[in-house]
């Protein structure tokens, strides 16, 4: 139980013995005491004094003088201001807490809640290579699913590939029209940015035709529709929702290509499903829900034969969810695979990572599978982020309007391999490094920096990309982490030496003072589960890359001011290192939950 947990319980314990009112722990409120006064945790008496019938400073006296006698191990000392009750927590509760922390590796786990949860992330199209914004979807997706199961819960981990429509039939008649038999293997290019590239080529070429049929006195409306490729690549869609052989044999064999620069790019990345749909087996799902939908009068039909649903009264508007030709739109298909996966999984909660720009479809579709009495329905949470961009533009792009991921992570390893291969040689440690070791150390700091950057923001929030500053060692950054506990293993080497990496075996007998430093890091690692607490409840990873940050930050300034080697007794170097091991134990798991891995030695 956390030290504020146990805080609110026995206070709440207090109130019902001293004024014989039962109280809810959860309806105490307690925070960090501020700055300025003494204390470690303050109790806010307003909510009570009503109540209670006391007056603010009756009441924190009452109230402190039966915590300071009753739980003597916990509070030290109290003390009132303006309705503010301020305890003192007592350094042995401290010193426990590092003792138990240290030994125990462990630390920060939750037990098994038993609900599970889906996470849907990344959903990317088979026409071209994953790009920032789908970083930005993946590292969310990942480190949720991560946070939540560190959180006790059972996880599912899932993917839907948008595999079917007029956007890869684009590639594929480019393809056709331009590729000569080309493959991935015959011009050493990657899968997906091969497939990519034809959809550029496909847009170039409609441009021209575009320019042509203008030229000849078309509009431009009607130039683009009469376009020879687009009519061309129309004609191609029809064939492939008749299953034409040959059409689904090139469909097949270019999805292929794509597959596999994905999975590169996901193994690079470090992004993985459980579970993988495909929108070409999704695509007609939803129908027979439609159709139960208009006997319970959910939706309506009109004159033309579509079907809609008037969502006016909940605020919103009305949608249409199936065309008068019977044939589906993209909700329709987002209410079969809600319903499709509920019953495969049945998950308490589905997350979807999807962009703000679908806030308005999320809405919709939450809404109507509610309206339905979905099973699934009330427990489709949407994690809406906003756009990432980089501050001069783009860095590079295939299209002109799109980083790629791949050109991405491969700027910020080389980034990293310049910043880091400079202070390794003027420390003269770069002796120290194989090869094969430097080149792994490159990747993870390169990588580390950009989870740490676009995982570092508030979801909700619109993001700007500095590759540059997302390597600064200096800075609120990943390296900056990952340097802090590659410093503390190379203490614990040196000082610590013959103890195991858990912390098994240290002991700090006889020691009973914190010094200020060593109290706040030790206050500071406390949070830790209540963290990952939060951030799965709120579904925001932010949270943990402030915290691991600011843990970072606490070790630093405590380390700066007190030795552990030449500590001023053998009790205090085995504080010290136990304060230093669990440090390292934290940032290690903290780092680990957004994706993110940490050197030994740096």
């Amino acid at each position: 139980m956390s030290i504020v947990a146990q805080i609110k319980a026995a206070a709440a314990k207090a109130i019902n013995h001293l004024y014989g009112v039962a109280m809810e722990p959860s309806a105490i409120l307690v925070n960090a005491t501020k700055p300025e006064f003494e204390g470690d945790y303050t109790v806010v008496l307003f909510a009570f004094v009503k109540q209670l019938k006391k007056s603010p400073d009756a009441l924190g006296s009452e109230l402190g003088g039966y915590l300071t006698s009753h739980h003597a191990g916990l509070f030290a000392s109290f003390n009132v201001i303006k309705g503010f009750l301020n305890l003192v927590v007592t350094d042995a509760y401290w010193l426990d807490f590092v003792e138990q922390a240290s030994n125990n590796g462990t630390y920060g786990d939750h037990i098994c809640n038993g609900r599970k949860v889906m996470v849907e992330y990344s959903s990317p199209n088979t026409n071209k290579p994953l790009h920032l914004g789908h970083l930005r979807n993946n590292f969310l997706g990942w480190s949720t699913a991560a946070i939540l199961r560190a959180n006790g819960n059972d996880i599912v981990k899932t993917c839907i590939v948008n595999d079917r429509g007029i956007h890869i039939c684009k590639s594929m008649i480019a393809w056709q029209l331009f590729a000569n038999g080309a493959t991935p293997a015959s011009t050493h290019t990657k899968g997906d940015h091969f497939v990519g590239d034809y959809y550029v080529q496909f847009n170039d070429e409609l441009k021209r035709q575009i320019e042509t049929l203008k030229a000849e006195g078309l509009a431009p409306e009607l130039a683009e529709k009469e376009a020879p490729i687009m009519k061309a690549t129309q004609q191609m869609l029809v064939d492939w929702e008749a299953g034409k052989p040959e059409v689904m044999e090139l469909w097949r064999t270019m999805n292929s290509w794509v597959y596999e620069g994905f999975d590169a790019t996901y193994k690079t990345i470090g992004s993985d499903f459980d579970k993988v749909y495909y929108e070409s087996n999704t695509y007609l799902l939803g129908k027979d829900i439609v159709q139960k939908g208009l006997t319970k009068n959910v939706f309506y039909k009109k004159e033309d034969g579509s079907v809609w649903i008037d969502l006016t009264a909940d605020g919103l508007d009305e949608k249409v969810v199936m065309r008068k030709d019977g044939t589906s739109v993209y909700i329709t298909q987002d209410i079969g695979l809600a319903e499709q996966r509920y019953n495969e999984y049945h998950a308490n909660e589905s997350i979807y990572v999807i962009g703000d720009e679908q806030n308005y479809h999320m809405k919709v579709l939450k809404l109507i599978c509610q309206k339905l009495g979905l099973p699934s329905a009330d427990g489709i949470y949407h994690l809406s982020y906003g756009m990432v961009e980089l501050p001069t533009g783009k860095m590079k792009s295939r299209e002109g309007t799109v980083v790629d991921a791949d050109d991405l992570v491969e700027e910020m390893v080389k980034v990293a391999k310049e910043t880091t291969l400079k202070k390794l040689e003027e420390t003269g440690k770069i002796k120290e490094f194989e090869a094969g070791e430097l080149e792994q150390l490159y990747k993870t700091i390169g990588l580390g920096g950009l989870k740490f950057f676009l995982l570092r923001v508030d979801p909700k929030k619109k993001m700007i990309f500095n590759p540059e500053e997302s390597i600064d060692i200096h800075g609120f950054t990943g390296p900056f982490v990952q340097y802090t506990h590659a410093r503390i293993k190379s203490i614990l080497r040196k000082v610590g030496e013959g103890l195991r990496a858990e912390g098994e075996g240290l002991r700090a007998e006889g020691e009973s003072t914190l010094l200020k430093l060593e109290k706040d890091l030790s206050v500071q690692l406390e949070l830790f589960p209540t963290v990952i607490d939060e951030a799965a409840t709120e579904h925001d990873p932010s949270k943990i890359a402030i915290y691991v940050f600011n843990l970072a930050q606490a070790f630093n300034s405590f380390y700066s001011q007190h030795s552990i080697a030449n500590a001023e007794s053998e009790e205090k170097k085995t504080l010290r290192l136990q304060l230093a091991n669990l440090t390292a134990q934290v940032i290690k798991k903290g780092m680990g939950l957004l994706g993110i891995e940490v050197p030994e030695r740096m």
